[in-house]
């Protein structure tokens, strides 16, 4: 059986945010990492825009973490295999199944107010952020949190010249 090339970004705003961010720009964002990544078609993520309180609990309950946070992403591929530097097995629906990452609105209009620039790109910056953790970047240590922040800054270049993120 013939599976099309797709790109599956499911996206769910919370109902207080949802005449901030539309739907298609996130989906936009999620899917110029991928393909700034090799990773064309025929992958799914889901992006959720929440509240303080939503993402405090899943911080809590998922990394023992009893505070709010901005970004988290749920990987579908386990975090040692994803550390060793495993690739993906494409299951037999033909669709790599990435994960979902995880966004406090209320947390980015606070980091976008101290870095003086708009919620819109602090959305972007978390974006970028949460699928390169589904993708296995991790910032465990020094050396791989510089590899990972230079690689935010080069596919947020490339988003820049697509997409407005102000």
């Amino acid at each position: 059986m013939m599976v099309a090339a797709s790109m599956e970004i499911s996206v769910l705003i919370e109902s207080e945010f949802k005449r901030r961010l539309e739907a298609g720009w996130l989906r936009s964002i999620a899917e110029q990492v991928l393909v700034a990544q090799g990773i064309g078609f025929n992958a799914e993520l889901s992006v959720v825009i929440t509240g303080q309180e939503g993402i405090r609990e899943l911080n809590r309950d998922y990394r023992g973490k009893d505070a709010p946070t901005d970004v988290l992403a749920f990987a579908m591929m386990p975090v040692e295999e994803r550390k060793k530097g495993i690739s993906f097995v494409t299951p037999p629906d033909g669709m790599l199944h990435l994960g979902e990452v995880i966004i406090s609105y209320p947390q980015a209009a606070i980091q976008a107010e101290e870095r003086k620039h708009s919620v819109k790109r602090e959305i972007a910056v978390l974006l970028v952020h949460g699928v390169l953790h589904l993708l296995g970047y991790e910032h465990d240590n020094p050396e791989l949190g510089c590899k990972m922040r230079a690689k935010e800054s080069e596919i947020l270049g490339l988003i820049e010249e697509n997409t407005p993120l102000d």
